[in-house]
């Protein structure tokens, strides 16, 4: 199987290209063409090896939230030309993720075990369990950091203080944030599954506020199966999960959280396979969907034909 890593496309009319952690966006005219690699990333570090299928599955569930949201909010897709390939409005974004959670889980509950009972200036109750359900959805909001830097919690008060956004905009955030949240949990509901918590990404266009990038995907989401786990979390037991939070959960049993000085584990074929394996798990179980996998032995050629197929209709 064939990772893509890179690309290094000159398409017709293009101005620049920003090479993300996990996605090469190349702006032409007022389209944005983005490019779901194989790359891998956590603790905002990019892995040495690349995922097969993994930019696939992760545009192919993007485009198809995208298409059961656009009732809720506007968003940026126009097209999917490509299975590892969006084209949308070019939009300037905000420089701040919306991070919604639903359960305490994750970094959340790390921190929430380490002491902390205030989250992004939200304030947490005494006496809370791992993956225990908050009562409503909250949202804790991180800075949206420049390539190699790490994102950063943040405070809606100090979103506002520092300008990031505006009360005006910032309201709409916060609306369409838990809308998607609430549309995504009846998605995920509807397949047995319990949508944990996610994270939106905006900009604007034409002094219009879109939605941007992916959503509901296993990099920019969590889920419980829902089978099983007020049982497991009545016995204080691991819940079964589909979510990136695996990647990370081996990397730090293998010593490594991002740290200076800590060395990325080897990831043999096995754990790449594995990986492979998850990812295709979370698309079946999320879109209802067998998986096809596209043909990826020239995964340069196909994109580069495809995508200029489209710009030239």
């Amino acid at each position: 199987m064939t990772a893509l890593t890179k690309t290094d496309f000159h398409f017709p009319g293009q101005q620049k290209v920003y090479h993300g952690k996990v996605r090469d966006v190349y702006t032409i005219d007022d389209k944005l063409v983005m490019v779901a690699t194989d790359r891998i990333s956590a603790f905002d570090v990019i892995l040495p090896k690349g995922i097969p299928y993994k930019g696939q599955i992760l545009n192919q569930i993007a485009s198809k939230f995208l298409d059961a949201t656009a009732d809720i909010c506007p968003n940026w897709k126009l097209a999917s030309p490509d299975p590892m390939v969006t084209v949308g409005i070019c939009c300037e974004g905000f420089p701040v993720e919306m991070i919604v959670r639903g359960y305490l889980c994750g970094s959340a509950w790390r921190s929430y075990k380490n002491g902390a009972r205030e989250i992004c200036g939200v304030k947490l109750p005494e006496g809370m369990r791992e993956n225990q359900k908050f009562p409503q959805p909250i949202i804790t909001p991180t800075t949206k950091a420049e390539q190699g830097l790490h994102d950063e919690d943040i405070s809606k008060e100090e979103i506002l203080a520092r300008g990031l956004v505006s009360p005006e905009d910032y309201a709409v955030l916060e609306k369409y944030t838990m809308a998607l949240f609430q549309r995504g949990s009846e998605i995920a509901a509807q397949k047995g599954l319990i949508l944990v918590d996610t994270k939106y990404e905006f900009g604007k266009a034409n002094g219009k506020i879109y939605l941007i990038d992916e959503i509901h995907t296993p990099d920019s989401s969590r889920y419980f199966y829902a089978d099983g786990y007020e049982e497991k979390f009545a016995k204080g037991e691991p819940q079964r999960q589909l979510s990136k939070e695996f990647v990370r959960e081996w990397l730090m049993e293998n010593g490594f959280q991002g740290k200076e000085g800590q060395k990325v584990p080897e990831m043999t074929d096995e754990i790449v396979n594995n990986i492979t394996n998850r990812y295709i798990e979370l698309y079946e179980h999320i879109t209802g969907d067998k998986f096809q996998k596209s043909e990826n032995t020239d995964l340069l050629n196909r994109i580069e034909l495809n995508v200029k197929n489209f710009l030239n209709k």
